[in-house]
């Protein structure tokens, strides 16, 4: 399809002659993503779509109670300090962002009126400003107005060094205004092709400045409101015990009419994934659970139970493993894997050669995931046009053997490679979950055989993915010299993913360990693309670096992809919900409902 063909295609959207679903559907045919071609009817002018999940329910409540499994359970409901998804799952029952991302990549607005677009004039020809229009006579949970003082708050609250936000990225280099009570205009500093980050899904959820206003910056662990929401979603607070149950009620002054259609909520947390299925598929004793990360053999043994069915959908989602170039095992100022520090072997490009070579993706893949993944070398995958095609994985013990002999390690009398008195053991860590734990049984398998030496640790995942400053086992302190998990993309455009690869995210004790890059390691090459990338609005050339971002973290041998996940979950027969692989389960679960 020549430029031609494609503009009047586009076109006849716009006029109405062609529906949304079929243009997506042909672009999808020349090998395109749905996500991708719905961000090309936006930037042609053409409004994002207004509908999502079809709601039947002629009035809100008479549902009874709606019962969510989240085997790792929540921790906080601060969205903004939310690094783990299961707590930003849980957070987004009470609060809302300005617009949400559904399965197919269009934005869906929520406290927005509308989506900004070129043909709203909320979109500059510059690519310099956004302009939202907010809707009218929303509540929040407490009878106050939520208004555009919320949220020029709420990015002020999140670009404030001192809060320590998890969402720091997406507000730091922005300007918010209030135009009225009900319109807020956005200023990038530069021409932004990927506008759709503050405010929007996983990082934008609004909080109210009534209630947050005093403990912005140095003061923010200490606001009540972290562990006792008050929002505008479709739920209300009850309880929260940390670590096991959350319970909310029906918002009787929600926004959206004959909405929602449950009267109570409740969220348990605890367990582990394949009880988690088993709650679903085979008793029936929940109605949803989340993050199916079980075998796939046995997720299909439990369907053939009757109760329930498993939804899986397309997503950015990774499951990878971080080789730790910092030393995990000295302080520094009360920080371990502190950047001022360089671990022993690892910190040799040969020594991480060798262990990528040591996987064996596609055994993993076959026999542990199934749907729930393809083998994959690149750190991005979804949508394709962002997917590095250079990148390849292979499995070759003989060949790593080589590559360490060559770099000097010589086994030792307990067939463990060292030198210079410096042995290859590492402590391997992920969370507690049945296919994770097979993972590293078969990597650690393979690293015998090369002469390395791994120690396996598991973590329990509420305490694994939580955003505990005190804990020195979470995922983003990084103690260990390796570890793996999934990182979630959340949205379908990479660039906030890829923050995960610049200096200025690096967690570390400074941000309380909310920087999204973990690993710690940097290059000024990956900066200066991911910095070029963000104000390049020529699509071909900004996925071209961004793809260098993510060739060079991957050619590096610091991250090493694994799998590209799908997202995994499972619904009760009866239960409609809304599963998006761009946004967390709850992000529209105002419309979930029962048949």
């Amino acid at each position: 399809m020549n430029e031609q063909e494609l503009r009047d295609l586009i076109a006849e959207v716009a006029d109405g002659k062609l529906s949304r679903r079929n243009f997506v559907r042909q672009m999808v045919g020349l090998g395109l993503t749905a996500p991708l071609a719905g961000m090309m009817l936006a930037h042609s002018g053409v409004a994002y779509a207004n509908a999502t999940l079809p709601y039947k329910p002629e009035k809100a409540g008479g549902g009874g109670l709606l019962k969510i499994l989240l085997w790792q359970a929540p921790t906080l409901l601060n969205p903004h300090f939310a690094s783990g998804t299961k707590d930003q799952i849980a957070s987004r029952i009470f609060f809302e962002p300005l617009a949400g991302w559904d399965k197919e990549g269009n934005l869906i607005p929520q406290l927005a009126a509308e989506v900004p677009s070129k043909a709203n004039g909320g979109l500059s020809a510059d690519g310099k400003e956004v302009t939202w229009k907010l809707k009218r006579n929303v509540k929040w949970h407490d009878g106050k107005p939520f208004t555009a003082d919320d949220v020029v708050f709420t990015a002020e609250y999140a670009a404030d060094p001192a809060t320590a936000a998890y969402t720091t990225g997406a507000y730091s280099n922005i300007k918010v205004e209030k135009i009225d009570d009900h319109t807020v205009k956005i200023t990038f500093k530069e021409p932004t092709p990927f506008w759709a980050d503050a405010f929007v899904g996983v990082t934008g959820q609004i909080l109210p400045k009534h209630h947050f206003g005093e403990y912005k910056g140095a003061k923010s662990r200490e606001a009540p409101a972290n562990l006792k929401p008050v929002g505008t979603g479709p739920y209300k607070f009850v309880d929260f015990k940390p670590g096991d149950i959350l319970t909310g009620e029906r918002n009787p002054d929600y926004h959206i009419p004959n909405q929602p259609f449950f009267d109570r909520l409740e969220v348990k947390g605890g367990g582990d994934a394949v009880s988690a299925a088993r709650a679903i598929l085979q008793t029936g004793e929940f109605d949803y659970a989340w993050n199916l990360q079980v075998e796939d053999d046995v997720l299909k043994r439990m369907e053939s139970g009757g109760r329930g069915r498993v939804s899986t959908v397309v997503s950015g989602d990774i499951e990878f493993i971080i080789l730790n170039t910092t030393d995990p095992w000295t302080d520094v100022d009360g920080e371990r894997s502190s950047i001022k520090t360089k671990h022993p072997t690892l910190s040799d490009p040969k020594v991480r050669e060798a262990m990528n070579l040591l996987i064996d993706r596609d055994s993993i893949q076959k026999f542990i995931y199934g749907r729930g993944g393809t083998a994959t070398a690149s750190f991005v995958n979804e949508p394709k046009q962002f997917k590095s095609q250079k990148l390849k994985y292979e499995f070759n013990i003989e060949k790593a053997n080589k590559i360490l002999d060559e770099a000097g390690y010589k086994r030792g009398s307990d067939g463990i490679r060292e030198k210079d008195g410096k042995k290859l053991k590492y402590v391997f860590q992920t969370s507690i979950n049945a296919p994770r734990q097979k993972t590293q049984a078969i990597i650690k398998q393979a690293c015998q055989r090369a002469g390395i030496d791994l120690e396996l640790k598991s973590v329990t995942a509420s305490v694994f993915f939580s955003s505990d400053v005190a804990n020195p086992d979470t995922y983003t302190k990084l103690y260990c010299d390796m570890e793996m998990y999934t990182t979630t993309q959340p949205q379908p455009d990479p660039e906030r993913f890829l923050n995960q690869f610049v200096s200025w995210e690096i967690a570390n004790k400074e941000n309380k360990w909310l920087g999204r890059n973990v690993s710690r390691y940097s290059d000024p090459a990956a900066d200066e693309a991911y910095k070029a990338a963000q104000k390049e609005l020529d699509p071909v050339k900004r996925a071209a670096l961004l793809i260098k971002v993510n060739d060079i973290f991957c050619e590096a041998n610091v991250i090493l992809p694994l799998l590209s996940r799908t997202r995994v979950a499972a619904g009760a027969n009866n239960l409609m919900f809304d599963h998006s692989g761009w946004d967390v389960d709850t992000w529209n679960i105002a419309a979930w409902y029962r048949t």
